[in-house]
């Protein structure tokens, strides 16, 4: 019957994954099959503690169930809480030796999604990023080859960096309407605005300018990240390969009229699956 039920949780967390982020489901498939269920746990979680403004829409609320986590992830024993993201996220850590102070940063950095206090600036944002994504990548990392995955921590930094920038201009229009300001106060006083005037207009030249150096803030992350990429060993592959739909996401928001202002970029199923197998296979080629 365990051996059921751990199918069963598998499922699951699985579909979680492929409704919540496709991205990392598709990205997930190219990991060897003993490691698949031990990333996708990654994710779900991820998932999970990404949505919990938009599930409990108070922040004490939100902090409770953010603290829920941090007692699950704490506490010893293997007893079973009856979340299949929690039980499997559990198994994971245990199994492969994770370092639950970085699900505690984790949490910790997620508690600034559920106020709409403004992103103070860039060296903010980043460290924001570096405990989200960065950090997701890096476990995921440990999970493929915990051998290699130190060797490679300062490459999670800049690509976790190059994909949660572009990753919130993506959720821009969401942000905006909710009253919330990822775009660092220090960038928006160099484009000639503010986090208030921001959220209140309809766009602009200043909003516009912002939108372009948090564009060229995620490039220079992205082009970074690519410059050390070709030294990935290939079991590391898939922990990164997420990054290879950046560069055309990051493209496709500077095209003539399809400001992130205005609406979010996308790319076709067939365009993301052909990136994530051209990745999949040949790595980054050296720029």
């Amino acid at each position: 019957m365990a051996g059921v039920s751990s199918i069963m949780t598998g499922d699951i967390v699985m579909d979680a994954v492929r409704a919540a982020d496709h991205d990392r489901y598709l990205s997930a498939l190219y990991a060897p099959a003993d490691k698949r269920d031990a990333l996708l746990a990654l994710y779900a979680f991820n998932a999970e503690i990404a949505g919990v403004r938009d599930r409990i829409h108070e922040p004490l609320p939100g902090e409770v169930r953010l603290q829920w986590w941090r007692d699950v992830i704490s506490a010893e024993g293997d007893a079973e809480t009856g979340h299949p993201t929690a039980d499997a996220l559990r198994a994971t850590i245990a199994a492969r030796h994770l370092p639950k102070a970085a699900f505690e940063n984790m949490l910790e950095a997620r508690i600034f999604d559920l106020y709409d206090d403004p992103m103070p600036s860039r060296t903010d944002l980043e460290g924001y990023c570096g405990e989200t994504a960065a950090a997701l990548i890096q476990l995921a990392a440990m999970v493929l080859d915990p051998i290699a995955a130190p060797g490679f921590a300062d490459l999670a930094g800049r690509a976790g960096c190059a994909q949660a920038i572009a990753g919130l201009l993506l959720l821009l229009p969401l942000h905006r309407r909710r009253g919330q300001c990822f775009v660092p106060a220090d960038i928006l006083a160099a484009a000639g605005t503010t986090p208030e005037e921001f959220l209140k207009s309809e766009g602009g030249a200043a909003a516009e300018r912002a939108v372009a150096a948090m564009i060229a803030l995620a490039r220079e992350h992205l082009n970074a990240f690519e410059k050390g990429a070709p030294t990935l060993p290939v079991s590391l592959r898939p922990a990164f390969l997420p990054l290879a739909l950046t560069r055309a996401y990051l493209d496709e928001m500077e095209k003539a009229g399809r400001s992130p202002l205005g609406g979010t970029a996308t790319l076709s199923t067939l365009r993301r699956h052909w990136l994530l197998l051209r990745h999949a296979m040949r790595g980054w080629m050296p720029l």
